[in-house]
């Protein structure tokens, strides 16, 4: 049997006093009642919601399925409505999640009416969302941290042995950052790392990927390059750094890399050892240069 709402007992007190949002909708999907906590998060005044519908909050695209889940709710058999997580618009325009559950029940005169219990998620889930940038990206320069940028190699490489195609890598290294940090403080520095990966960014094509490996050390993946298309490649973010002005400070900087071409058959293990022998080479021949990798 139903449940009944009636004006007999507390339940509207309660409702107006509730801490999560409640509305009241008719078997029309028209707003019969709204709580203070309902009106808070939405913006509207209860006074602007009666009479509407409650498709009033939601994207418009979702309207007309949402219309006809109310109707196929309030005509079944089930008296309450699984929770679902809803976008919703707000009064002001802004755009909240939400989490929907909903009950029927009746009223004195055995009307059906639907009963919707809102939770307002929209702090946790941007800090959920939050969370999950810092576990792949790195906080400072928004690029992909080590391990994600791992994941990302190992996905290419065997992409590369699949389809038989061509891959390079680089490992690339700002000269004497230390002494950068020394002189002008890790602000500073901090400013230089953010305008250098401005720089790579802007010039790698969109398909390359650029992640941050920890301190001054970027990898790069260059997917469908020979190995002098991505020396070229380099060569010219080089170019790019070494002639920038970085920070507030107008700090100069120079960077070394070593580039690789993936090998038949080649681990990531092989392949980012090859490039990083090359940046050794390349700090050793003086900085502010591009090397290449031996053979596997």
């Amino acid at each position: 049997m139903p449940l009944t709402l009636t004006r007999s007992d507390n339940v509207p007190r309660l409702i107006h006093a509730a801490p999560i949002g409640i509305c009241i909708t008719d078997e029309d999907g028209l707003f019969e009642m709204a709580n203070p906590a309902y009106c808070a998060f939405s913006g509207y005044a209860e006074a602007e919601l009666l009479g509407r519908p409650f498709t009033l909050l939601m994207p418009e695209a979702d309207r007309e399925a949402l219309i006809a889940q109310h109707r196929h709710f309030m005509q079944g058999d089930e008296e309450h409505d699984e929770r679902r997580e809803w976008e919703v618009i707000c009064r002001s325009g802004e755009r909240r999640s939400v989490i929907a559950e909903s009950s029927r029940l009746e009223d004195d005169a055995g009307r059906p009416k639907r009963v919707t219990f809102i939770t307002d998620i929209t702090e946790r889930k941007a800090m959920e969302q939050r969370l999950d940038f810092l576990a792949r990206h790195d906080d400072l320069t928004g690029l992909l941290n080590r391990r994600a940028g791992m994941a990302r190699l190992e996905e290419e490489i065997a992409r590369s042995h699949r389809q038989g195609t061509s891959l390079c890598v680089a490992i690339a290294d700002l000269d004497q950052f230390k002494l950068i940090n020394d002189r002008y403080g890790h602000a500073t520095g901090d400013d230089v790392l953010a305008g250098v990966t401005e720089l790579m960014q802007g010039n790698l094509r969109r398909y390359d990927i650029l992640a941050r490996m920890g301190g001054e050390e970027f990898l790069l993946i260059l997917p469908d390059v020979t190995l002098d298309e991505a020396h070229q490649g380099l060569e010219r973010l080089r170019a790019l750094v070494a002639h920038a002005t970085l920070g507030q400070a107008g700090v100069g900087v120079t960077l070394s890399a070593g580039t690789a071409m993936l090998a038949p058959g080649e681990a990531s293990r092989t392949l980012l050892e090859r490039a990083d022998r090359a940046l050794y080479r390349a700090k050793q021949a003086g900085r502010n240069r591009v090397l290449d990798a031996c053979g596997a």
